[in-house]
C-alpha cells in the first residue's frame, strides 16, 4: 500500500479521470463534478505524469482514451463503483432506524406482541418490522437481520444462533373446562378429554403423540376430535373452552401468570431442542439491529429467571 501512495497519491485525481474517461470529453467532466475545464485537464496532466504514459489523445476541441488509457480506466472505474457501493452501504446501516423480525405468527403475536410497549420504552429510536411466514425464511435471500428459530442450531451453518427459549411443553386447558370436565390428575387420565392437535404445515412441532410417549404411554392417532394448523388459533380454541392443548411454555406465559391456562396433569416435556435469535453469518449486524437482538436475549433471560422450576 506504501508503493500505491507514491504511484498514486491523490484519490481525487482518480475521480476525475474516471468522469473524463466516461464522457471522453473534459468540459462534461468539469460540470459534472462542479470544476472548471482548466482544473480537469491539470488533474489528468497530473496523473499522466505520475504513471508516465499519456492516458488521453489529445485532438482539436475533443479527447479519447489511449489504449492504455481504456484499460486503466475499466480498473478504476470498478475499484471506484465498489468504493462508492461499500461506502453507500455503511452509512445507510449507520442511519437505519428499522429492523425487521422474521417469525411465526405464534410467536409474533403471543411473544412479541404482549412486549412491545417495553420495547418502545427501552429503544424508542428503533421501528420494528415483523415479517411472519408459514416457513422459517432465508435472512440472506431476503434480505432480513433477525429471525427467530426453533430446533437445532447444528443445522443452520450459515446463522448465528443466541438461545432465547428452551422448549417446554405442558398440557394446558381453562380453569372452566376444568370445573365442567374434572381436572385429569395423570397424563393417562388426560386420554380421555377433549385434546385440541396442532398440525404445522411447514415447521416441526411436537405433537401429542410425542407428549404422551415421553411419558410413557401410548397415544392412539384415530383419538383426534379438533385438528388446527394455526398455534395462534389452537390456543383461541382452549380459552373458548373446547378443550386440552399443547402449551409451549415461552409463549403461553401471560395466559399462566394470568390465571386463564391452567397446566394439567403435572407432566412437562422437554424436548431438548430450543428456540433462538438466529443472524446471518454473512453480513454484520447494523448497530440497531445488535440492540433488538441483545433486548429479545434479555427478554428471554427475564422470563427464565421468572419462571417456576417445572417438572413432574
Amino acid at each position: 500500500m506504501e508503493n500505491l501512495r507514491r504511484l498514486l497519491p491523490s484519490a481525487a485525481n482518480l475521480i476525475v479521470f474516471e468522469a473524463a474517461g466516461r464522457h471522453q470529453n473534459f468540459t462534461r467532466a468539469a460540470n459534472e463534478l462542479g470544476m472548471t475545464q482548466a482544473a480537469v485537464s491539470y488533474a489528468i496532466r497530473g496523473l499522466e505524469e505520475q504513471l508516465g504514459v499519456p492516458l488521453f489523445h489529445r485532438v482539436h476541441r475533443a479527447v479519447e482514451l489511449t489504449e492504455a488509457g481504456e484499460k486503466f480506466h475499466a480498473d478504476v472505474s470498478v475499484g471506484l463503483s465498489r468504493i462508492q457501493k461499500s461506502a453507500e452501504d455503511i452509512r445507510a446501516k449507520g442511519r437505519e432506524t428499522n429492523v425487521t423480525l422474521a417469525a411465526s405468527t405464534a410467536f409474533a403475536s403471543m411473544w412479541m406482541l404482549p412486549r412491545l410497549n417495553r420495547m418502545r420504552e427501552d429503544l424508542p429510536e428503533i421501528d420494528l418490522r415483523i415479517q411472519t411466514s408459514v416457513r422459517d425464511l432465508d435472512l440472506e435471500e431476503e434480505p432480513i437481520p433477525l429471525g427467530i428459530r426453533g430446533g437445532d442450531p447444528g443445522h443452520w451453518p450459515r446463522y448465528h444462533a443466541a438461545q432465547l427459549a428452551e422448549e417446554v411443553v405442558n398440557a394446558v386447558a381453562t380453569p372452566a373446562y376444568i370445573e365442567e370436565h374434572g381436572l385429569p390428575k395423570s397424563a393417562a387420565d388426560l386420554q380421555r378429554h377433549n385434546l385440541i392437535h396442532l398440525e404445522e404445515p411447514v415447521r416441526r412441532a411436537c405433537d401429542w403423540t410425542e407428549w404422551f410417549a415421553s411419558a410413557g404411554l401410548t397415544y392412539p392417532k384415530q383419538a383426534r376430535r379438533l385438528t388446527i394448523n394455526d398455534y395462534v388459533l389452537v390456543i383461541q380454541a382452549v380459552l373458548a373452552g373446547e378443550g386440552v392443548a399443547l402449551g409451549w411454555e415461552h409463549l403461553i406465559n401471560p395466559q399462566i401468570r394470568s390465571g386463564a391456562l391452567v397446566p394439567v396433569t403435572g407432566h412437562v416435556l422437554k424436548t431438548g431442542l430450543a428456540f433462538y435469535v438466529v443472524w446471518p453469518r454473512s453480513r454484520e449486524l447494523n448497530a440497531q439491529a445488535k440492540r433488538v437482538r441483545d433486548w429479545l436475549l434479555e427478554e428471554g433471560r427475564r422470563d427464565r429467571v421468572a419462571l417456576p422450576a417445572t417438572g413432574e
